[in-house]
């Protein structure tokens, strides 16, 4: 597994350095004091797995990985446990370490992040991609061909896959961005189904599985067209 770190303070690049050559599966291909120096080369070049320090000169490194096209594993280092939620927000982000830390810590994280890596390729394999959710504290591991429906309701979107049921704030509107358009299609103001789970349509009800699901008059159209039909 190849890594990268960008990381200003010299005394933790050290460290990283130190725990990294004590893992034999991980290769150190080079280090940046700022966000900005690594940007060109993760444009050209590809790793498994970036440090990246949260507190940088030119750029937060929550910011800086927003940025990044197609973004490996990221392991966030910092001093302040407060940014740790805010985090795990990116589904890139597979872990954080709060300065100082073991070394013990330090290859909990690199456990993950093999975890993480592996199942990319996987995924990639098997065309099955996934998402980390961010539910009440805890990360879910989702995957998107296995999700059935998500129901809006006000600020509340619970979503329905075939192992699980998951309530949390956000809207209906980001998720019609995130899924792909070509199996998921929004079916009422409050419903996004995946067509691939579609058993039939009576009148204006579409099962799923065993779910009864509410088609709206102006929806109906675009799911009719994305069942072929």
């Amino acid at each position: 597994m190849t890594c990268i770190i960008i990381e200003d303070e010299i005394p933790a690049q050290r460290i990283l350095k130190n725990f990294i050559d004590k893992i034999p599966n991980l290769e150190l291909v080079k280090t940046f004091k700022a966000a900005m120096e690594a940007n060109s080369f993760l444009n050209t070049h590809t790793v498994d797995l970036v440090f990246l320090d949260i507190n940088l000169p030119d750029i937060s490194g929550i910011d800086f990985i927003k940025t990044v096209k197609n973004p490996p594993a990221v392991i966030m280092t910092t001093a302040y446990p407060d940014y740790a939620v805010s985090s795990f927000e990116l589904r890139t982000i597979v872990d954080y370490l709060v300065k100082p830390f073991s070394f013990n810590r330090f290859l909990k994280a690199i456990n993950k992040a093999e975890e993480r890596v592996g199942n990319s390729t996987i995924a990639s394999d098997n065309k099955e991609e996934t998402i980390f959710l961010n539910v009440d504290k805890t990360m879910h591991k989702i995957v998107i061909n296995d999700i059935l429906y998500i129901e809006s309701d006000r600020n509340y979107l619970t979503l329905v896959t075939k192992t699980q049921k998951l309530s949390f704030i956000d809207s209906l509107k980001n998720w019609t961005e995130k899924l792909k358009a070509d199996a998921f299609v929004q079916v009422h103001k409050s419903f996004i189904i995946n067509s691939n789970y579609v058993d039939k349509i009576s009148g204006n009800i579409v099962f799923l599985e065993s779910n009864k699901i509410p088609v709206g008059r102006t929806y109906k159209p675009n799911l009719l067209k994305a069942l072929g039909v």
